[in-house]
């Protein structure tokens, strides 16, 4: 996952669900010099609004679950 990935409490199924997702989707957490891993998708609502919109697009999942905005 990379160096800035903090796991979710051990009981939070929603949140685990989500961290796989963007596991399965090649996201990675890394750690930039003075800047954390940029945005990530915190619920599995924004997640599947995102795909959604890729899909829509054409756009490859993991991209857009790491942009800022949301299309």
């Amino acid at each position: 996952m990379g160096s800035a990935f903090v796991a979710p409490p051990r009981r939070d199924i929603a949140a685990w669900r989500t961290s796989s997702v963007l596991l399965h989707a090649g996201v990675r957490f890394p750690m930039g010099c003075s800047y954390g891993p940029g945005y990530r998708p915190r619920t599995l609502r924004e997640v599947r609004e995102r795909m959604a919109c890729a899909r829509r697009a054409g756009e490859p999942f993991a991209r857009a679950l790491v942009r800022a905005e949301a299309p």
